[in-house]
């Protein structure tokens, strides 16, 4: 797998999602696509997102900090066939800015609506992963006329001193060089990638996603996790998902916390029957 280079279609050719083999290949550029990006001005950053396909809207939220639309690739593949695809660049992920305010939650769900009325004025289906999810779990109680179904992989109950989240860049680079390569190319601003750990860790220590926000969804919800997560255990993820009034559970065996890169045919074959419900 050779380095992401700057011209536009060696782009297309080489991008990859975190930790992923070097044997495969992503035949098209998610999160750096022309053809289908779009950017929107919230308050105080300019949020990228990417449109394909026709019908009932569905918004992908990609997970924290190795996260990025192309990490949904299958997903966009198999969905975008019948449904709207809106898969959105977290601000200070992919091509969106990271803005001048500090990361909330309640923040994170407001660019996702900013990005939705752009697009639609139809309710939506929401699929969020890690971080994504917690956005969608915030998303989905502060506007839940406009959030019609949720998804929701990897992401349980948390409140401060439950986790600790101390992870810096530099860890990040280590882990996967060639990853942080590309996307420094396509940050607009990779000179605040430290600010962006940062500004997460921030967040999350802070932070108390249990049932007193949680109750509060009115929407049917669908939780997954992989029994082998270790940063959102089953426990907590089940847990999570006993607060929410109308909510389904799948645990995806023998994957960790990216089940969906792991086994994305175990993960799809769960989704595919909520979304005919």
């Amino acid at each position: 797998m050779f380095l992401l280079l700057c011209t536009n279609t060696q782009a297309q050719q080489t991008l990859r999602r975190a930790f992923q083999p070097t044997n495969v290949v992503n035949k098209i550029p998610y999160g750096t696509n022309p053809q289908a990006g779009h950017y929107v001005q919230t308050k105080d950053a300019k949020i990228y997102y990417e449109v394909y396909g026709k019908g009932q809207p569905i918004v992908l939220l990609h997970g924290g900090l190795f996260g990025s639309i192309i990490e949904f690739a299958d997903f966009i593949d198999q969905l975008k066939g019948k449904y709207q695809v809106i898969a959105i660049s977290t601000r200070g992920h992919g091509k969106s800015e990271l803005g001048t305010e500090p990361l909330t939650l309640e923040q994170r769900a407001n660019d996702a609506m900013t990005v939705i009325n752009a697009v639609t004025k139809d309710s939506v289906i929401v699929l969020g992963f890690s971080d994504g999810g917690y956005s969608a779990y915030k998303l989905g109680a502060m506007y839940s006329e406009r959030v019609k179904k949720m998804i929701v992989i990897g992401a349980g109950e948390i409140r401060p001193g439950l986790r600790e989240f101390n992870f810096t860049a530099k860890m990040a680079m280590e882990m996967d060089k060639l990853f942080w390569e590309q996307q420094l190319k396509l940050m607009p601003e990779p000179n605040r990638v430290e600010d962006l750990f940062t500004q997460v860790a921030n967040c999350y220590n802070n932070v108390t996603v249990s049932k007193e926000l949680l109750s509060t969804i009115k929407c049917p919800v669908l939780v997954m996790a992989g029994d082998n997560d270790g940063g959102n255990p089953v426990e907590r993820v089940v847990s999570a998902a006993r607060y929410i009034p109308n909510h389904q559970i799948s645990i995806i065996p023998n994957t960790g916390h990216g089940c969906h890169n792991e086994n994305f045919a175990a993960v799809w074959a769960s989704i595919v029957p909520f979304l005919k419900n």
